[in-house]
């Protein structure tokens, strides 16, 4: 993506004007955020009634911006310049951390991989059973066929699965405003009559619970931070020391974008049903828009929705597969070169595509909750990596010193405490 981005772009221009470069990477951080995570989003943030999702609506600005900035500017603070994400984290706080950063970012894909395993096995089913009125085959099954056909398209090569992935991702989001649009007439005033007065929502355990679980999905919906480093690099080789003040103007933009398409098709969901119609959706295991498939007798709603999840989950798991193989490959061959041993690249990627194809089948045959997989794994871990690292890095390297004290340092700690804390939710529950 960064290396199609920078290629079309000059080396060249004002820092302070806005250029086709800038539009560019605001569509390239927008598209890349929104994926298969937002189908996701309208159950867990409406589920608890239309006080907390109000709440949410607030927040998702800030908490995506700010947190997305915080990144920028630790790849912007290294002093030597072009240098990526995982030679800053080494340059600042040295090798082990640099080994510990490979790890964290493994457990920060490789569990959406397995999200999305899931997903697809339930919303094939689904369709299966709901649209094409035909019995599903074994789920064990259906979903070693679904993975192997998408192993197959990993097999057509990186740059195959990177040039699918930006033809798709307009047309999908395209097809969600349209689809959020086209859902208005369905709306009613459920979610109203529900909500009751404001002053007894924020009285209530169920506000703040409702919150506490939403935080890691909105984390992880709103997510764009393996491009963080190459948008950071890509701006620093065209601004130089300027970057640090035209990134956040990109960011922002892109940002803004964000919020307001992925807001209006949560809130388009989440009106045209009640807070029953997305309990279950929750229990069922599927996407928003699998249950809306299923929920309204509506022929374009019926077939299309459950096409657009097929798209938007097939997608991103192509794309979080490069992710996991990258970091699992790197894991390895840490590991051996510290015993003086190499592997063949060939046979490494061989091994894991193995291990990739028997985890992601066994756990998509046993169904987890798909949300208590993002409250407990996927969202916590990327708080790790986007919101408190950099805090951390603000706090102890002296060329981020000049961030410190910033009210918006202490709300993306906050936030990120309270997406890890997630983790703790069954002990408590």
């Amino acid at each position: 993506m960064s290396q199609a981005v920078s290629s079309s772009l000059p080396k060249s221009g004002s820092s302070s004007t806005w250029t086709k470069h800038d539009t560019v990477w605001m569509l390239g951080l927008y598209g890349t955020a929104i994926g298969a995570g937002t189908l996701f989003l309208p159950i867990n943030a409406g589920i608890g009634g239309l006080w907390p999702l109000i709440m949410m609506a607030f927040l998702a600005l800030p908490l995506t911006f700010f947190a997305h900035r915080g990144l920028t500017r630790f790849v912007l603070s290294s002093a030597n310049p072009g240098a990526d994400i995982t030679e800053v984290v080494e340059e600042h706080f040295g090798v082990g951390a640099g080994k510990l950063i490979t790890l964290l970012y493994f457990f920060a894909i490789y569990p959406i991989l397995l999200v999305y395993s899931v997903a697809i096995t339930n919303t094939v089913q689904s369709f299966m059973t709901h649209q094409l009125g035909v019995g599903a085959p074994p789920r064990a099954i259906l979903s070693l066929v679904l993975i192997l056909g998408l192993m197959a398209v990993v097999r057509l090569g990186e740059k195959m699965i990177v040039k699918a992935m930006s033809v798709l991702v307009y047309p999908f989001v395209a097809a969600l405003m349209l689809l959020a649009l086209y859902l208005i007439p369905q709306w009613n005033s459920s979610a109203i009559e529900h909500a009751g007065s404001f002053g007894a929502a924020v009285t209530s355990v169920g506000f703040y619970k409702t919150l506490w679980l939403a935080i890691p999905v909105m984390v992880f919906s709103f997510n764009h931070s393996p491009i963080i480093s190459s948008f950071a690099v890509d701006q620093q080789k065209l601004h130089g020391d300027e970057a640090v003040n035209t990134s956040p103007r990109v960011l922002l933009r892109a940002h803004i974008m964000m919020v307001l398409s992925v807001m209006f098709f949560v809130f388009s969901c989440v009106f045209s049903l009640s807070p029953a119609d997305l309990a279950a959706a929750k229990a069922q295991n599927i996407s928003i828009l699998s249950y809306l498939a299923n929920h309204f007798h509506n022929p374009v709603i019926e077939w299309v929705a459950p096409l657009i999840a097929m798209v938007a989950i097939s997608k991103s798991f192509l794309g979080h597969y490069l992710g996991a193989k990258e970091g699992f490959n790197g894991l390895i061959i840490k590991q051996l070169r510290q015993r003086g041993q190499t592997i063949e690249t060939a046979k490494l990627d061989r091994f894991t595509a193995i291990f990739m194809i028997i985890t992601t089948w066994m756990v998509a045959t046993f169904n987890p909750s798909i949300l208590g997989m993002i409250e407990t794994l996927g969202g916590p871990v990327i708080a790790m990596l986007l919101f408190l690292m950099p805090m951390y890095a603000i706090a102890k390297v002296p060329a981020m010193k000049k961030y410190s004290g910033a009210l918006s340092n202490i709300f993306v700690v906050l936030i990120g405490l309270i997406a890890i804390s997630a983790i703790f939710y069954d002990l408590f529950a």
